[in-house]
């Protein structure tokens, strides 16, 4: 016969005599809160104060997100980070919190950093501080251990920042260089017509191709760089793998964008001059980012592949002598 417990809801079995709950497990909203509960309302206020100060930042940033093509990627890169977060929730709950003044420091070095880009109207600036401000808010409240367990999806909120335009400039000009080089390479092997380069300028049959910034493949590029580290910091385990799948979309992207040129030469002189301009140009570079997508899948795929026979090989050389007959 059991004794029930009348305050604590738990009951005595009559063989070991331990205690058994008779609570539900709490939900995720109740785990969700559990894991914001060391903020307290010290943590909400900070919050507030930091987004109105910030507002003119986000605000910005957004525009820049709709209006530049470039960084059209840039409203699902948060979401994703957040997804990312909420999906280690289990881990963080475990690490152990031990708030640290030193949060504090990093936010007011982060506020320096928004004054000063707001000073110099320098807007990488003023976002590059949105980021270390989060950081530290969450070591001051949270501790560095909880920073250290989110650094990644922390860290892909980069994605989500405008190249500094001379960094721009730098890499653009070089890219417009190796596509117009690519595709005059490719298009001399097919030897379907004439062609010949001037700079990132192709001279086709009766018209010229620029190949322009927006054809420089930036956009494609920042955009596949963010879709393999996520991919790789999801599906992959191995860190080595993980920074190779994300060099290795550089020349996916480069080649991909090359082809995307070659593509639009060839339909420019056997179409017209409207296949390199207007909707047509636009589905071809949907198509490109597509198929450096299944290529980066593809090469992931030969990687696991690889991985798995050589350790399968490693298996049978380390097998012990009599272990076939045993």
């Amino acid at each position: 016969m059991a004794l029930a417990g009348t305050k604590t809801g738990t009951a005595l079995t009559p063989q070991t005599g331990t205690a058994v709950s008779d609570e539900k497990p709490p939900s995720r909203f109740a785990s969700a809160w559990q894991t914001l509960r060391p903020f307290g309302w010290q943590g909400v206020v900070l919050v507030a104060m930091l987004s109105v100060l910030y507002a003119p930042v986000l605000r910005l940033l957004a525009y820049q997100w709709y209006n530049d093509a470039d960084y059209s990627h840039g409203f699902l890169v948060p979401l994703l980070s957040a997804y990312l977060i909420w999906a280690r929730r289990d881990r963080l709950r475990g690490v152990v919190r031990r708030p640290s003044p030193w949060g504090m420091v990093i936010v007011l070095a982060s506020l320096g950093l928004l004054f000063l880009g707001s000073l110099g109207a320098e807007l990488s600036l003023t976002r590059i501080s949105l980021l270390g401000t989060i950081c530290g808010v969450i070591v001051y409240f949270a501790g560095g251990a909880v920073l250290r367990a989110m650094a990644f999806p922390m860290a892909f909120l980069l994605f989500a920042i405008p190249i500094p335009v001379v960094v721009y400039n730098e890499i653009v000009f070089p890219l417009q260089f190796v596509a117009s080089k690519f595709a005059t390479r490719v298009l001399e092997m097919l030897n379907l017509f004439p062609v010949m380069r001037e700079g990132n300028v192709l001279v086709l049959p009766q018209m010229s191709l620029e190949v322009v910034e927006a054809c420089s493949g930036i956009r494609s590029l920042m955009s596949l760089l963010a879709l393999a580290a996520g991919y790789g910091y999801v599906v992959e385990r191995s860190v080595p793998v993980r920074w190779f799948l994300v060099l290795a979309m550089i020349p996916l992207a480069i080649i991909s964008n090359g082809t995307r040129v070659v593509i639009t030469a060839i339909m420019a002189v056997y179409i017209g001059r409207q296949a390199a301009q207007g909707f047509m140009h636009e589905f071809s570079g949907w198509v490109i980012f597509v198929v450096a997508t299944v290529l980066f899948l593809a090469l992931h795929s030969v990687l696991t592949f690889v991985r798995r026979k050589s350790g399968q090989g490693k298996d049978r050389g380390t097998a012990p002598a009599g272990g076939a007959g045993q």
